[in-house]
């Protein structure tokens, strides 16, 4: 049982095509379907590793990797087919990467790196999976969300935007204690 959430998460990697074809497909309400599965699988995988003390080293470096692979890959398709704006994508994206490039040097430089996402990270994930939820539903014209949603996508950009600072910051700091450690 303690493989649990690992197999939750490898299922939220697996769900990433079948969303992405149904964006495309123009399938919404499927698309939103298996996006709720997914956000549910990435809450419950989170739950259950915490909650019994079922985390592990795999665990810390998949949930990232399969929170990135579903966002970016459902933003991409829904800027490519006008859903939401290609600003907000490449932010996402750029900030994932910047993020992705200072814990890759920290590592090379340091060799060890512990995974511990900050609360903004974690704020502008659901922010992201919110949106991604919300633009697929007014796709799917099931509800009329249009201000509502402008608003979501403008706070989902600032809190994506200050978090990728404080990523920034942060891995600022760990190299210069890194680098003080390794002088003295």
């Amino acid at each position: 049982m303690h493989h649990l959430p690992n197999l939750l998460t490898c299922l939220r990697i697996v769900l990433v095509l079948p969303i992405v074809w149904a964006l495309l497909e123009r399938q919404f309400s499927s698309a939103l379907a298996l996006f709720a599965v997914a956000g549910v699988t990435d809450a419950l995988d989170g739950f259950l590793a915490r909650r019994f003390n079922w985390q592990s080293r795999l665990g810390a470096w998949l949930d990232p990797l399969a929170d990135k692979l579903l966002l970016v890959s459902s933003f991409i398709v829904l800027a490519v087919i006008e859903v939401l704006p290609w600003w907000l994508v490449l932010l996402v994206v750029i900030r994932d990467l910047v993020i992705t490039l200072g814990a890759a040097l920290y590592y090379w430089w340091r060799q060890q790196l512990r995974m511990q996402p900050l609360v903004l990270g974690k704020l502008s994930t659901l922010l992201q999976v919110l949106c991604g939820f919300f633009s697929i539903l007014q796709a799917a014209q099931l509800l009329q969300l249009t201000q509502w949603l402008s608003a979501l996508v403008y706070l989902t950009g600032a809190v994506t935007l200050f978090s990728g600072v404080a990523y920034v910051v942060l891995w600022s700091q760990k190299f210069i204690a890194t680098k003080a450690d390794r002088a003295g």
